[in-house]
This record gives structure tokens, sequence and C-alpha cells, in this order.
């Protein structure tokens, strides 16, 4: 099967080198030229566990193309999926004018039959418009061409991206045609063999489970961080609360983990956007509007903690920070919680001082020379006043707490992930949430 993946994103790249691994004939297109570049050159532009050596083995095998031009294979390819960014506006709606733009470039172009699949985070009816965006530059042109349009959104965790996409719990799409839904069989037959769910829905309900299911989960994690807070003015300890609840299994124990709130591409965005959405529906959606509310407050628990702990005079003091990336496993530092516990570092005078085993360029790009950058664990807390602990990455679980209390000028460690033992940290005054 031959098939295009318009952009090379996160979830562009992914998808299209897992579906060149399931035998797939994949082009993926972008319109940056200088990450087509890299890609051809054999350098992955995102960080994530297992993708470069997938990528390099698809290219090798002759499965797996990189271009600027969609053009180039589109009257080649029996499906196109959408896969290019829908980054939030001022308003929380989803901004669709890169789908469309693909959409209408397709419609341009066209000569044959074509599967046009969104897989790109869209809001509930985007189809509807790809479909009409389409069929307006085809009358343009005075074609009558007959294409479908599909939607296959994506549940990929970055960090484990590549297993999630390999073995998934399920696949969802959306489609209106019997034709349309063939083909997508068709492609997903290698993991329909393994046993693996393909849920065919119509497509407003393909859309709406994307958002509904990462509302759900965000939903969980802000649940959480209430009742740690709540934990902490009575006494009580979170981590008891949560295996507590965690065992009961109708609520079970995933995204139950209080922290410093959430962040990344998807959550943030997503729940905005349904926000967005029950709004122009007139159907408001309070319950996510608070889950954003307290995920905001959420990123500011961390600077409170510090505030508290030095009675308020905290300028001049040097803060260390393990982790920048918004989760462990990914340089993804999109509406990371360490970003909002930096500024307010930043804007109360302290110097900070940061190491994450994956993120360094990006916080170099995004930050600038606003802050240190350290070069490991130990680099980072030399003569520091307080360290935050705020991506749970396996290269922090284990240090030798001697040495970092050694180092560290005020020994503070203050945890916004909640997985280190007190009793090995002898000498260390620990906070944490919950």
């Amino acid at each position: 099967m031959n098939i295009s993946i318009v952009g090379t994103g996160y979830v562009g790249l992914v998808s299209g080198a897992c579906f060149a691994e399931l035998g797939a004939t994949v082009w993926c297109i972008d319109t940056n030229k200088d990450k087509i570049d890299k890609l051809n050159n054999g350098i992955i532009p995102i960080y994530e566990p297992g993708l470069e050596d997938l990528v390099h083995r698809n290219v090798k095998a002759g499965r797996l193309f990189f271009s600027t031009d969609l053009t180039e294979s589109l009257n080649d390819v029996e499906m196109l999926f959408i896969a290019v960014g829908t980054p939030p506006g001022e308003d929380g709606s989803a901004d669709l004018s890169y789908v469309i733009d693909v959409a209408k470039k397709i419609g341009q172009n066209l000569e044959k039959y074509l599967l046009v699949v969104t897989k790109s985070t869209v809001p509930v009816g985007s189809s509807g418009l790809v479909k009409n965006a389409i069929e307006t530059e085809l009358k343009g042109r005075g074609k009558n061409i007959e294409f479908d349009v599909a939607s296959n959104p994506e549940f990929l965790k970055e960090g484990a991206a590549i297993d999630d996409f390999m073995k998934p719990d399920r696949v969802v799409v959306g489609v209106e045609s019997e034709r349309a839904k063939e083909l997508m069989m068709h492609l997903y037959a290698p993991m329909m063999l393994n046993n693996f769910r393909v849920i065919f829905m119509d497509l407003p309900s393909a859309e709406m489970t994307k958002y509904a299911a990462n509302a759900m989960l965000a939903t969980r994690i802000s649940f959480m961080n209430e009742i740690a807070n709540l934990c902490e003015k009575v006494g009580a300890d979170a981590t008891m609360v949560r295996k507590g609840i965690g065992t009961d299994n109708r609520i079970g124990s995933k995204f139950l983990y209080p922290g410093a709130g959430f962040g990344g591409s998807c959550f943030p965005k997503d729940v905005k956007a349904l926000i967005r959405t029950g709004r122009d529906h007139g159907t408001p959606l309070t319950l996510l509007e608070s889950v954003a509310a307290i995920n905001e407050r959420q990123k500011k628990v961390l600077f409170a903690k510090f505030a508290n702990h030095f009675k308020g005079e905290v300028k001049g003091k040097r803060a260390a920070i393990w982790g920048l990336s918004y989760k462990p496993g990914t340089d993804d530092m999109r509406e990371a919680p360490s970003l909002t516990l930096i500024s307010q570092l930043l804007e109360a005078g302290c110097t900070v001082r940061a190491y994450d085993p994956a993120a360094m360029d990006e916080a170099r790009r995004r930050l600038g020379s606003r802050i240190e950058y350290a070069d490991d664990i130990y680099d980072a807390i030399r003569d520091a006043d307080v360290l935050f602990h705020i991506t749970e990455w396996q290269e922090f679980r284990m240090p030798d707490w001697q040495k970092v209390r050694s180092l560290m000028k005020t020994p503070l460690l203050i945890d916004g992930r909640g997985v280190f033992d007190k009793t090995n940290l002898d000498g260390i005054t620990y906070l944490k949430i919950g």
C-alpha cells in the first residue's frame, strides 16, 4: 500500500516510520525544507526512543521517503494522512489553517481517487471542512474526481510512541463510506491479525473520541492534584490516598499521581479546544474549565513551597532544577511546568541552573541566556539553595545523596513528582506535593 503523510512533526514522523515498518511505502511531506533535508541526511529532528533506528531501517529498505513536494507523490498513493499542527488560538480554539491549506493543495492537484485521513487533532466537524475545501478546489478546476475523507486520531504517548503505535489499546477510525472502511481495514490488517481493536465509527464520533480521551486523563490528574493539596492541609499522605483509591478496579491507578501539573502538546491544548467547542455550541463544559484552572494553579505550587520555606526572602537564591521536559522520554517543553517555575524564580531575582537528559537544546532555544545550563545532575546543584525535581527521568532516581548534600549550599529538595524515599535523605530537607 502506498500512502503519504503531510507533516513530519511528532505524530507524522512516528506514524510514517511505523506504517513503513508494517510494509507500506510511505512519503513523508513537509514544507520545512531544513527539516526534510535533515531527514534525508539521517538526522531526526525530534527525540523519541527507538525512532532513529526505525527511520534509518525503513529508508534503507526503500519504504520511507521524505519530500517538500506534496504533488510529487499525490497521484501515486491510495491514501493521504494530514498530520500537521493545530496550535491553539488566543481563545483556545484549534487553528485549522494548516489542515485546510493541505486540503486545498489536494483539491488543486488531485487526478484520481484518494482517501484523505485527518490524523491531526481537530475539533468535531473538521472532516467536513476538509471535504468542502477539496470539493471547492476541484469544482474550480472543473473536475469531478471521487475521494473520501476519514478520521484516524492518534493516541501516542511521547516517550513510548512506537510501542503505542505498534501495540495500541485501540485504533479509532471514522469513515462515511464502505470504500474508505475497506482501505483502512487493509492498512491496519497487520494489527488486526494480532487481535488489536480497530473501532470503526462515524466521523464526528472519531473526532470527539480523541478530545474526550485526553480530557478524561487531564481531569484525573487535576483531581488528584486537588486531593493532594488538601491532604497537606489535613495531615493526610496523598501517596497513601492514591494507593487506596487506585486499587478500586472502577478507578484504577493510572494518571492519579500528584505533581506539578500537566504539560505537553496534547492535554493543555485539547482541553482548551474542547472547552471552546462547548461554548460555541451553547454547552459550557464547566468541569473542564475547572480542570484547566486547577492545572495552571498547580504549576505554581513548587515556587510557593520554596518561598514559604524561606519566609519570602528568596531574592539572590540559587535554584537547581532536575528536569525541563514536560515528561520523561522526550525533549518536548511545550506547556512544561518547568517553564512556569523558571519564570517565577527569575522574576523573584533568583539564579537558575538546570539539567535535563534530553531537553537542553530545546531549553536553550526557549530560554537563551536567562538561565545556566549544567553538564549533569551534580553540576546543576553546586552551591544551590534549593533543588527542584520536576521531571521523573530514571537518571534522577538514585543519586548519591551524600554528594548532593555536600554540594548544595542549603540542602533543600522540593520534589514535584513525589518519587524519592524520605528515609534515604538524611540531612536534606524534603518537601513534596501532598
